[in-house]
């Protein structure tokens, strides 16, 4: 049985959204380096202090998602498919969460967009990213009947989380994302395939 939130946690939870929207606004409108806490926190009518009750730092108003984020790697790979492997579940679920598609224009393409382009946020996107590292290592290993501690599960773990960092610095974010985890998926000693590169 759920039990009912009262209006003190849905008053806090309205303002710590209150205030991540108003910041991502913000953001997005004007640069994140121009934007100040003081105008967020005037943005979403509350105080600097209230704000820093809410959120530690300025780079932690642009990410609230880190429960969802770690729920929804572990998912890639314990609900993929049958005869999906755990390399391309991994790949189609860091494409679809981690890269901006090409000609996309909606509210998470432009926040994909002030992310890869602020480098306190890529460096601070990436830190939490990696976080994720242990719980994912451990569904791999879970999915493959091996221990939580299997090193192959955790190697498998780090270089698919590593692939959104080469994204973010490749000119084609989406061919870097598939050539990372066709080598994670067939070695280094299998033929690279072409990708559609055109070359010869």
């Amino acid at each position: 049985m759920t039990t009912p939130v009262g209006r003190r946690e849905r008053k806090k939870a309205a303002t710590r959204q209150a205030l991540a929207d108003a910041a991502l606004n913000l953001f997005i409108e004007r640069g994140y380096d121009a934007v100040t806490l003081h105008e967020i926190a005037e943005a979403a009518d509350v105080s600097t202090t209230t704000l820093l009750k809410h959120f530690p730092s300025k780079e932690a108003l642009v990410f609230d998602e880190e429960a969802d984020q770690e729920a929804g790697l572990v998912a890639a790979v314990r609900d993929r498919a049958p005869g999906v492997t755990i390399p391309q579940a991994l790949c189609a679920y860091v494409k679809r969460v981690r890269i901006r598609p090409a000609g996309s224009d909606t509210p998470y393409a432009d926040f994909l967009d002030l992310v890869r382009t602020t480098p306190a946020l890529s460096d601070y996107a990436h830190r939490m990213w990696m976080r994720h590292q242990d719980a994912l290592a451990r569904a791999i290993a879970h999915s493959l009947g091996a221990t939580p501690d299997d090193l192959r599960s955790a190697a498998l773990a780090r270089f698919a989380l590593e692939t959104s960092a080469l994204a973010n610095r490749a000119d084609d974010p989406e061919r870097a994302v598939d050539v990372a985890f066709d080598l994670l998926e067939h070695g280094w000693s299998t033929p690279a395939p072409r990708f559609g590169d055109g070359r010869d």
